[in-house]
């Protein structure tokens, strides 16, 4: 066991005696190595500590710590160097043999010995080398699994940096929204602001924590391979002799499952920025407009991107992203926030000149992740190649004898099991799915051209007040498209 002095001669990085010890300004040390090979991960100048910005490009070398780090390597091997041979403790001769029906190393006068008459011997060169390849073998799974282990801390670290990113664009877009308000709002945008505050905070130590237990399950990791492979390198008679202690070590390290990333990780951006105007209507009524449609930018495909506000979406290049379970990684669509359990709700969609559109509802279950059909869960009418079709895991698809649309309304009632289409400019019907719907439904668009569609506000009106009983939501004025890969 390593004493005191020793432990605080080791890197945090490495976890070995420091090599050419560097110090920020912060007093926190580590090798010149490894610091570089973290800056140079990380992009960024910042200690891996205390998370502090290092002003200078080349650290100073810590000479004082060089130096007792260099004497505790000498004393460590002159103490190696010095070790004899274990000897036969009855007869003072060399272990050349192993017995195995007792299962130790013996010299050449214990094998004549009465002690082990009619036993089998082996060469201890022979069964140390067993032993090595059956060590060498129970170590793979553990390697195995550090690695992977290596890999989902990498995803974990990409989430977690995702959420503070989050939490800054949504902050900001607080901010810019309360700025309209002026100065009597004040106090709303600071409550709005803590609440975001809040909440990046606990799911950032939420992050924190698992990726410590991550670290931690690393760690433990890292030091049974390191001493074992430490182990196997021991002379022969020392490998013998501590093998059941290091196969033991190996063989009952206990194993924590795979960590994933549950749903809801992410920062509820929704929640924050969703009808952020709306909410404060009665104070300022007259300046602000209430979209009872708010896209989910967690469950945007990469292709797609969001308004500030939530309430338009247009195609962009591939961004990248978090591979979170609730994002679309195959169709370029888009949930809404909210779905419906119950009740009748419509909302009208503006898909103007766009070539390829897909507008409806899908499951909360839709398979989300490379689904073999895009069926599996949308209800939907869509435009692709100049032709109207309705796409149902429920209905056959069929092509629509409709006029160019510049608006599609959606009706759904789900007390009914009914869901329609119309054209809301000469309210000439368009088609109608009849179905059960067993499971919350959310509202889809999708998109694939250069376009930026827009959710309109809704008019003024009494029924449309959060809060009213009603079970009718509108959603006006949206564009979508969608591109299969």
């Amino acid at each position: 066991m390593a004493s005191a002095l020793e432990e605080d001669l080791i890197c945090s990085i490495c976890h070995e005696v420091f090599r050419d010890p560097v110090i920020l300004s912060c007093c926190h040390s580590f090798c010149k190595n490894c610091l570089d090979n973290w800056w140079r991960e990380k992009q960024l100048r910042e200690c891996p500590i205390c998370k502090s910005t290092s002003g200078r490009k080349h650290p100073l070398c810590n000479l004082a710590l060089k130096n007792l780090c260099e004497a505790l390597l000498m004393e460590r091997a002159h103490k190696a160097s010095t070790v004899s041979e274990p000897l036969c403790s009855l007869h003072s001769e060399k272990l050349k043999l192993f017995c195995l029906d007792h299962q130790q190393p013996i010299c050449l006068i214990c094998r004549d010995s009465k002690a082990h008459t009619s036993h089998k011997f082996r060469p201890i060169d022979e069964v140390a080398q067993d032993h090595r390849e059956e060590l060498q073998k129970s170590l793979k799974p553990v390697q195995e699994k550090l690695k992977l282990f290596q890999q989902i801390k990498g995803k974990f670290d990409e989430t977690a940096e995702r959420i503070k990113v989050q939490a800054q664009q949504t902050e900001s877009q607080i901010k810019k929204q309360f700025k309209k308000l002026h100065h009597f709002l004040q106090e709303e945008e600071e409550a709005r602001i803590k609440a975001l505050r809040e909440e990046e905070k606990q799911k950032s130590q939420m992050m924190k924590e698992q990726i410590d237990a991550l670290i931690r399950e690393i760690t433990a990791l890292s030091d049974t391979i390191r001493v074992t492979e430490k182990e196997l390198k021991a002379e022969d008679v020392s490998f013998i002799l501590n093998y059941r202690t290091a196969a033991e070590r190996v063989q009952q390290r206990p194993m924590m499952n795979e960590p994933q990333l549950v749903t809801g990780a992410l920062t509820d951006v929704a929640k924050h920025l969703g009808n952020l105007s709306y909410n404060v209507w009665n104070k300022m009524k007259e300046k602000v407009s209430y979209s009872p449609v708010i896209l989910d930018p967690n469950t945007a495909h990469p292709h797609l991107a969001l308004s500030e506000d939530l309430t338009s979406v247009s195609f962009r290049q591939n961004k990248k992203l978090p591979d979170i379970p609730e994002r679309f990684n195959s169709y370029r669509i888009v949930l809404g926030s909210d779905g419906f359990k119950s009740g009748s709700h419509s909302w009208d969609v503006e898909v103007g000149d766009s070539t390829q559109w897909i507008v409806g509802v899908a499951k909360e279950s839709s398979v989300r992740r490379r689904p073999q059909s895009i069926k599996s869960g949308l209800w939907v009418v869509w435009l692709c190649d100049g032709r109207y079709a309705t796409l149902s895991p429920t209905d056959p698809s069929s092509y629509l004898l409709v006029k160019k649309m510049q608006k599609i309304r959606v009706c759904l009632d789900l007390n009914k099991g009914k869901l329609s289409f119309s054209d809301p400019d000469t309210n000439v019907h368009i088609h109608t799915f009849t179905h059960t719907f067993p499971e919350k439904m959310f509202p889809v668009i999708g998109i694939s051209c250069s376009l930026t569609l827009k959710i309109l506000p809704e008019l003024d009106d009494e029924d449309a007040i959060p809060g009213k009983d009603r079970n009718r939501t509108r959603m006006c004025d949206v564009s979508i498209a969608l591109q299969h890969h």
